[in-house]
């Protein structure tokens, strides 16, 4: 299976063939396979882009191949501006996904906690690039330079557990895309997704120590703090 932003978020299925560690002996029995990469070769060929013209050598690969051998979180590169929270997900090794989406390959449930939380959603907001109006997610924006806090094992357990309740909520709606659950017009009509998300945040906001009435612009200010504290210290060493 191959996904990429579209298909993930409005249920759509797509597939590719990935050639990856598969032997030509295997390829070879599939004369519509191979007719496939010879026109991925005369396409490669014909560019002008020089990377492009030198994976001609490989036309049975994808362009990037850093696909992970493990479950991986996937975050869309783009969501919508109206979003409360952009969709993100677990995906297994066996799903492809396209590029530039980002992939955390490994990652928990506490991860998954975190960043689907009101608290990360906030500083995407405040440091993501755009598309229009649109939310542009960046790995070496946004994901990289969040403020991750020390926790302790009872803590990281906890959230783990409300993480995984928000999974379990998504399939209480098995006919509703993740855009229906996470549309600004329809989100409210899920909702145990929307409590699920709600006990959710209350304990990463709690993991950050800040208060339940706490604006968006003071968790920004707080974070942005955070940042500037750990930067000055990755300086020093």
């Amino acid at each position: 299976m191959y996904i990429g932003a579209e298909e993930f978020i409005n249920g759509k299925v797509r597939y590719c063939l990935w050639l990856k560690d598969i032997p030509f002996s295997a390829v070879k029995k599939c004369p519509s396979v191979l007719e496939r990469i010879e026109k991925v070769r005369a396409f490669r060929l014909a560019s002008t882009a020089k990377p492009t013209v030198e994976k001609a050598s490989v036309p049975h690969l994808f362009f990037f191949t850093s696909h992970p051998d493990t479950s991986y979180i996937f975050i869309p590169q783009m969501s919508s501006e109206k979003r409360k929270y952009i969709p993100i997900g677990f995906l297994d090794k066996d799903v492809i996904t396209a590029n530039p989406h980002l992939i955390i390959p490994g990652a928990t449930l506490y991860h998954f906690g975190v960043l689907t939380s009101i608290v990360h959603m906030a500083w995407m907001r405040a440091v993501s690039g755009r598309l229009k109006i649109d939310y542009r997610y960046s790995g070496n924006i946004v994901y990289n330079n969040f403020p991750w806090v020390v926790i302790t094992d009872e803590q990281k357990i906890s959230i783990e557990k409300l993480s995984q309740e928000i999974l379990d909520a998504r399939k209480l709606y098995p006919k509703s895309t993740l855009a229906d659950m996470y549309g600004d017009n329809s989100m409210h009509f899920h909702n145990e997704l929307v409590k699920a998300h709600q006990n959710l945040d209350r304990a990463v906001m709690k993991l950050y120590g800040f208060s339940k009435d706490v604006s968006e612009a003071g968790i920004v200010a707080e974070l942005m703090e955070r940042y500037q504290k750990l930067s000055t210290k990755e300086q020093k060493l």
